[in-house]
């Protein structure tokens, strides 16, 4: 589901600018993370070093800095395998702080960031109920060996913990209260830890969910608007062909009669004619293979080729309806080239249709202007009156756009001023 593995790091400007910069291995990125950690770990470090403790001014001597200094950057350059084994690390990690509690002063007290961010690794990759387990079971063996040292004799006491790192003066308290306040620092730096990572890997899993969501979406969509398109230059292949079949074939059979009939200068009559008819049935075949391709092998009955001068028609089939519209002509009307006579047809039809889905009960009105030099055939919705079928899959708007660039005519489709809708088509003639 995820294009990322589980505990990556999330897509986004970081991600990017670390593929530009050359780091783009999961390994290669992990490790410059646990040297970020230990450079933030070193810096603080330098800082808890030259803080002055008022009971003891000289609480850190030279070995016990070196001592804490190595194990907290061991810690953070661990970092390295926290995807390749975040179980072991845990355990590692658990091993190193309570080294490190060990070795601090009894006036203060370190936690370094590097189990923390173990802990928030592992509460992403492992499930929550495992990931919790194992935090605790790292925590229980901090506090395992911590208190084995203290009883040995090697602390006499520990001051309470919080997470990062934390300086205390040193206060009277029990070993009682010193160890409840170790275990609370542990529980939250590892369990703690896991929550944060579950929540992250969550975060990121919903997100990854979302965009699959919507990259199969368009998929659909994109496979929708293409069998769409390729229905609607199948079926104005099929009235291409009727068309242009019924046009040329006339125009074989008249020319036949015509060779037969003429007298005047028979010979040459004959032989203009006979290429006439050539000339015409080469055509049919040459469209009837191109309209075989288009149609992609796709059958069906043939049907009564629609026009304008049937509108009246499909008008009163949308009155029938329940729609109130209006036809009006305008103009000395003229004929048009059959194909552009059935697409303007078809853009009426389908305008009507969307109408009636998307503004039910709205009036519409279609204008048939016959200019000197175009025909606009325009078709407008007023505003809805009632709510309509909800938002359509635009495939309508995109097979009337295909009639329109078929005939060579100009397509516009938007909303009004008014709040309805507006299909506009200008056929130049």
């Amino acid at each position: 589901m995820d294009d990322h593995p589980r505990g990556a790091w999330p897509p986004g400007r970081l991600d990017r600018l670390l593929t530009r910069i050359g780091v783009t291995g999961p390994l290669a990125r992990d490790c410059l993370l646990a040297v970020v950690v230990a450079a933030l770990s070193a810096g603080m470090l330098l800082v808890l070093f030259e803080v002055d403790l008022p009971s003891s001014p000289t609480v850190f001597s030279a070995t016990r800095k070196l001592a804490i200094s190595a194990l907290i950057l061991a810690q953070a350059l661990l970092l390295c395998l926290r995807r390749v084994a975040p179980v072991p690390l845990m355990a590692v990690m658990a091993v190193i702080q309570a080294a490190i509690t060990i070795a601090t002063p009894d006036a203060a007290s370190v936690r370094g960031f590097a189990p923390f961010v173990a802990a928030i690794t592992l509460g992403s990759l492992l499930p929550v109920r495992r990931a919790v387990a194992v935090a605790a079971a790292a925590s229980g063996l901090e506090l395992v060996i911590t208190v084995g040292a203290l009883a040995l004799g090697r602390v006499s006491s520990m001051s309470s913990m919080v997470m990062g790192f934390a300086l205390e003066p040193d206060v009277p308290s029990s070993p009682f209260a010193a160890l409840l306040g170790h275990t609370a620092a542990s529980l939250l730096a590892f369990v703690g830890g896991v929550f944060v990572g579950n929540y992250f890997a969550t975060q990121r899993r919903y997100a990854a969910l979302l965009r699959l969501r919507a990259d199969e979406a368009e998929r659909e969509q994109r496979a929708r608007i293409a069998s769409a398109i390729g229905e609607e230059r199948a079926r104005m292949a099929r009235e291409l062909h009727d068309v242009a079949a019924h046009h040329l074939s006339g125009m074989v059979v008249q020319a036949s009669a015509v060779e037969r009939l003429i007298d005047r200068d028979p010979a040459a009559a004959k032989e203009g004619v006979v290429w006439l008819r050539g000339q015409g049935r080469e055509t049919l075949d040459n469209l009837r293979a191109v309209v075989g391709v288009l149609r992609g092998g796709a059958d069906g009955e043939d049907a009564p080729v629609p026009g304008l001068e049937v509108l009246d028609g499909l008008v009163r089939t949308a009155a029938d309806l329940g729609a109130r519209v209006e036809l009006v002509r305008e103009g000395q009307e003229r004929p048009v080239p059959p194909i552009a006579d059935i697409a303007l047809y078809r853009v009426v039809q389908e305008s009507l249709s969307n109408a009636r889905q998307h503004a039910p009960g709205a009036p519409v009105r279609i204008s048939l202007r016959y200019l000197p030099r175009k025909v606009e055939l325009e078709v407008v919705n007023d505003r809805p009156r009632r709510p309509g079928g909800g938002p359509g899959s635009g495939v309508g708007l995109i097979g009337m756009r295909e009639r329109a660039q078929l005939i060579g005519a100009a397509f516009t489709a938007a909303p009004t001023a008014a709040g309805g809708w507006c299909v506009m088509v200008s056929l130049p003639t």
